[in-house]
């Protein structure tokens, strides 16, 4: 199989996440300016967050109704569109705070689609050996977005409020012209006219029950729960604590660059811990780094050892998050690809925003240390959870486990 659509698709998706970090950083300043609230930023960036909760499962039945490539191109097309209109506000000096909402939730919109569709048309462009190398280069990309993107966005909004929503327009405009040079197509041949004709509701549960009766799969996105939980709650953890011991905003966003720094070495490191070990070393050891961390977490008070110690929790993260990429995307059929990526999808960003409230409440009322121990005892419970596991411990390696294509 030629690699060379796989590639490009790679490439424009590398743009498209550098010009999402961008704006993302811009978004919640602008927010500032426009209205002086705290929760109005919060607001906007909220509602970036809503169609990740409300449309995931409706749009993994969607990617598998429809043609995968025009999916993604009204996608990026609808993304540039939404984010030329914030520049051309900010420049004409008519942007709004409803504005912001809006174009918020239609970029998450546009993102759950997208991120489902993308995944869901993997097998379609990979062959099964290379699936792992594949999942681990999609992963770093996002990482090398989150490094470089957080202080160019807040660069290019010291030169000018419009250049950072400008930058992301173009950045989907390229993608979209990237997906124009892929002349293969994204899913296979089906009878779409036959499955318009189902239930959505019906359709989200063909999926459900598909990846509940494959035991690896499923024990997988059970313990994806409360993995991303936590560490997307650290996030917040780690910058209160930093804060009460006295860091700068300049000191912290030094100390959150590790968060990117340790996902680009995880990210090199795991074409090679692929081929070497079988797939559970990867769960085991992202779990077991994750649950020995987090009571030094606790203790640590060093601004910058704190970043460190977060930092390396995502180092053994891309090994094993490309390892269930890639069992997902060679063991599920192409027509329900989309629905049991939605559903994993879900089940693993699905608590993110509520947690964040949970840990903001806890941090408030509770303390740093007491918010990280309650954090420490879901990851042993996790931990214990996987280490006892028939279904990981028994897995089969990826090329036996997949079926003949």
């Amino acid at each position: 199989m030629d690699l060379r659509a796989f590639r490009i698709l790679w490439v424009g998706q590398v743009v498209s996440a550098l010009g999402t970090r961008v704006s993302g950083v811009a978004f919640p300043l602008l927010t500032l300016l426009l209205t002086g609230s705290a929760t109005k930023a919060g607001a906007v960036g909220f509602a970036g967050t809503l169609p990740l909760l409300t449309m995931t499962l409706h749009a993994g039945a969607f990617v598998d109704r429809y043609d995968r490539k025009k999916m993604m191109l009204a996608c990026e097309a609808a993304r540039a569109i939404a984010l030329a209109s914030v520049a051309a506000g900010v420049f004409f000096h008519f942007v709004s705070f409803p504005q912001l909402v809006v174009v918020s939730v239609i970029e998450g919109a546009g993102f759950t689609l997208f991120e489902i569709a993308q995944r869901a048309a993997l097998r379609q462009l990979v062959p099964v050996e290379q699936l792992p190398h594949a999942a681990a280069l999609n992963q770093g990309r996002e990482y090398g977005a989150l490094l470089v993107g957080l202080p160019l966005g807040g660069a290019l909004y010291g030169i000018s409020r419009v250049v950072p929503f400008l930058a992301d327009a173009v950045s989907y405009v390229a993608s979209f012209a990237s997906l124009l040079l892929i002349r293969r197509p994204l899913n296979e041949a089906r009878d779409t006219q036959q499955t318009v004709r189902r239930r959505a509701r019906d359709e989200i549960g063909e999926g459900i029950a598909w990846l509940w009766r494959q035991p690896f799969l499923r024990t997988c996105s059970l313990l994806v729960i409360p993995s991303d939980l936590t560490v997307n709650a650290l996030f917040l953890v780690v910058v209160v604590l930093a804060r009460r011991h006295g860091a700068s905003p300049g000191l912290i966003g030094v100390m959150l660059i590790f968060n990117g720094v340790g996902g680009l070495v995880g990210t090199l490191l795991a074409p090679h811990a692929i081929r070497r070990f079988p797939p559970q070393v990867g769960i085991y050891a992202t779990l077991i780094t994750m649950t020995l961390l987090l009571p030094v977490i606790a203790v640590v008070r060093n601004p910058i050892a704190l970043g460190i110690l977060y930092g390396a929790m995502f180092v053994p993260y891309p090994t094993w998050g490309a390892m269930i990429s890639a069992y997902r995307a060679a063991l599920v059929p192409d027509h329900l690809q989309g629905r049991v990526q939605s559903v994993a999808t879900l089940l693993s960003l699905g608590a993110v925003p509520v947690a964040l409230l949970a840990v903001g409440a806890a941090l408030q009322h509770f303390g740093g240390v007491p918010t990280v121990l309650v954090l420490f005892a879901i990851m042993v419970a996790a931990t214990v959870y996987a280490l006892s596991s028939q279904n990981i411990r028994h897995v089969a390696p990826l090329t036996e486990a997949a079926p003949a294509s």
